[in-house]
């Protein structure tokens, strides 16, 4: 899934680069065409569509021809005008194959004429009313003239609204597919990065499936969107164009509803369930334009003013302020150091920013606008967006493998569980059984061994001792069968330790160790005194035996957080991570006659008074003991 997303966000980040490339070399190769027409004309025509001639209007006085590009002004608008035509004159053409490219013509129908003959046509029946021209001409054309014919509706003002230029017939082609090419690559973009998202559903958990889904559908509609608004397809496949329009119109119905349950999933409903009412009246107003959108597909004359008041002027109006109202809301959410809403606001405040910004325009000059700035703010919405759900899956993974841990870590713990729960059942069945005869045994050899010979008894008291170290294994197994703390009561904590160090001391002494105490406040909790005394006395007996000789073994304690923590650091020779592993394991020890038995009891008597202890160590470098208690205020408390 990682991978994905990277592939996913490299794409995105591959895309606008080639296209800043393709858009340089575009602005490269411009800077060799020779000639730009910017003396144009212009002239009003109110004659039907049957007399449309060259020829009439060169009949016509010349004042009736005003001037075009010069001063960079738009024509006045006339009631009743049927359409417009724009003319120059062709200077020079120094290459062998010429041709003229205009990269903006507006208008329902276009037709161009040199002098009498015509040379190109284009006819819609649909809504769309951009052109991009390239005419071929050849040398002897020079000082002909051409005209351009358009009509349109009362929301088009016809005519030449982009450059005249003329240069090499091949650098111009190159340059005319490119100047719409970005926009085709930069929508297949999309779409191929939603066909992914989509296809990556399948393999999704259930519960992602539904915001992962929304993100598809907002890249997918927005890809959609870029390609169909953009003059390549009905440049190129003109025939396809109603097509063009129906499916740019339905992705714009599709995008609001989707970005809105996409920020619900993200955010949440909302303040005051905001988000979810936006996206339930988007959902309603986008059914009502698609209701219209399959009358008009039926009666498109009757409908299309209808059609194209809902679904183009209040539409935008509604857009304007929902997008305003969803950056109030991400910066609300921004202001309550929400990440996620760190990273999509910067996106999608570029995208609403320049979108809105279009959208006024647009309004401004009464329709007469071709939108540019929002494609550029998709593209960082449709990062951020991105960016903000790979967040959340990252987040997902990495409950994931919390929840990996802490279930490893539960199932060591319960088959550690059940190993002692085994040794517990067979050390309470065999320790009476085991110790009676004993005891017996033990009686008649004392017995015995006082009234044996000199040479005889030292035998008997070696016999007597191994008898007294199996009686203390015993002993071991039946308190580890047996861990339940009984006759609990409030104990000080330094005065066991200064009672266990007194115990110790004089076998710290006989190795040629020192045991040192260092108390600072009066500690207290609740445990059996007895029992913590064995614990305690098992850790720092094997810190002296560690010692192998000269050597300290510090003991202090404290108060922190509710707990007292107990530390016992010895300097003596240390372990591995290996040994560290296999402390509390039965029959393991590091001493040549030890048994492991008493660090096990120690480990059941501090889990059985509420405790845990941790060891640290280093091969060559000593050990530390750290052991955890709840204070007796924590006691309380609970």
């Amino acid at each position: 899934m990682k991978g994905m997303i990277k592939y996913i966000l490299l794409l995105l980040l591959v895309v606008p680069l080639l296209l800043v490339s393709t858009i340089s070399m575009g602005k490269s190769d411009a800077k060799n065409v020779q000639t730009v027409i910017s003396d144009w004309q212009f002239m009003w025509d109110d004659q039907p569509e049957a007399l449309i001639s060259p020829t009439i209007v060169r009949d016509r006085e010349k004042t009736e021809w005003l001037a075009g590009a010069q001063e960079k002004k738009r024509p006045p608008q006339y009631d009743g005008v049927y359409s417009a035509w724009n003319r120059f004159t062709l200077p020079d053409l120094p290459w062998k194959h010429s041709a003229i490219m205009i990269n903006q013509v507006k208008g329902q129908d276009v037709l161009a004429f040199l002098d009498e003959e015509p040379v190109y046509e284009a006819k819609r029946d649909y809504g769309y009313t951009n052109h991009a021209l390239l005419i071929p001409v050849h040398p002897e054309d020079a000082g002909k003239t051409v005209f351009i014919w358009t009509n349109g509706t009362h929301r088009t003002m016809p005519g030449i609204q982009g450059e005249v230029i003329l240069g090499d017939y091949e650098h111009l082609q190159g340059v005319f597919i490119k100047n719409d090419m970005k926009d085709f690559i930069l929508g297949c973009s999309f779409l191929i990065i939603a066909v992914v998202m989509l296809f990556c559903c399948l393999f999704l958990p259930k519960y992602t499936v539904s915001s992962w889904m929304s993100l598809s559908v907002v890249i997918l509609a927005s890809g959609t969107l870029l390609i169909t608004y953009s003059p390549f397809l009905y440049t190129f496949y003109r025939d396809l164009g109603k097509l063009w329009v129906s499916l740019f119109d339905l992705s714009l119905f599709a995008v609001l509803p989707a970005l809105y349950y996409y920020f619900e999933k993200i955010y949440g409903p909302g303040p005051y369930r905001i988000l979810r009412y936006l996206r339930r009246f988007q959902v309603a107003y986008s059914g009502i334009c698609l209701i219209f959108f399959v009358v008009n597909i039926f009666a498109p004359q009757s409908t299309y003013e209808v059609y194209y008041f809902v679904s183009v002027k209040i539409l935008g109006i509604l857009i304007i302020l929902e997008l305003l109202l969803l950056i109030g809301i991400t910066i609300l959410y921004a202001s309550k150091r929400n990440m996620d809403a760190y990273i999509f606001s910067v996106g999608f405040g570029m995208m609403a920013v320049a979108t809105v910004g279009d959208l006024l325009t647009f309004y401004y000059r009464g329709g007469h606008y071709v939108f540019v700035l929002w494609k550029w703010g998709l593209i960082a919405m449709m990062v951020s967006l991105i960016v903000m759900l790979g967040r959340k899956f990252v987040r997902s993974h990495e409950q994931v493998l919390t929840y990996s841990r802490k279930l490893e870590m539960f199932n060591d713990e319960l088959q550690r569980s059940e190993k002692m729960e085994v040794i517990s059942e067979l050390a309470a069945s065999v320790t009476h059984e085991v110790r009676n005869p004993l005891q017996v045994t033990r009686g008649f050899m004392q017995l015995l061994s006082e009234n044996s010979k000199d040479k005889d008894r030292e035998y008997f008291d070696l016999a007597l001792k191994e008898l007294d170290r199996a009686s203390g294994i015993i002993t071991d197994f039946l308190t580890f069968a047996k861990p339940e703390i009984e006759h609990e009561t409030r104990l000080n904590v330094g005065d066991e330790l200064k009672h266990v160090r007194g115990i110790l001391q004089p076998l710290a002494n006989l190795s040629g160790g020192t045991i040192e105490l260092e108390l600072t406040q009066d500690l207290f909790m609740i445990g059996n005194s007895s029992k913590l005394k064995q614990a305690m006395i098992n850790i720092v007996k094997n810190s002296i035996e560690a010692l192998d000789g000269e050597g300290l073994v510090r003991i202090w304690a404290y108060a922190r957080n509710e707990e007292i923590i107990i530390h016992i650091k010895d300097d003596g020779i240390g372990m591995d991570n290996e040994d560290l592993e296999r402390l509390g394991e039965a029959y393991f020890s590091k001493k040549s006659k030890g048994t492991g038995l008493g660090l096990m009891v120690t480990f059941r008597i501090i889990e059985a008074m509420q405790g845990n202890i941790n060891f640290y160590s280093k091969k060559g470098s000593g050990t530390e003991v750290v052991i955890r208690f709840p204070s007796i205020m924590s006691t309380k408390s609970e």
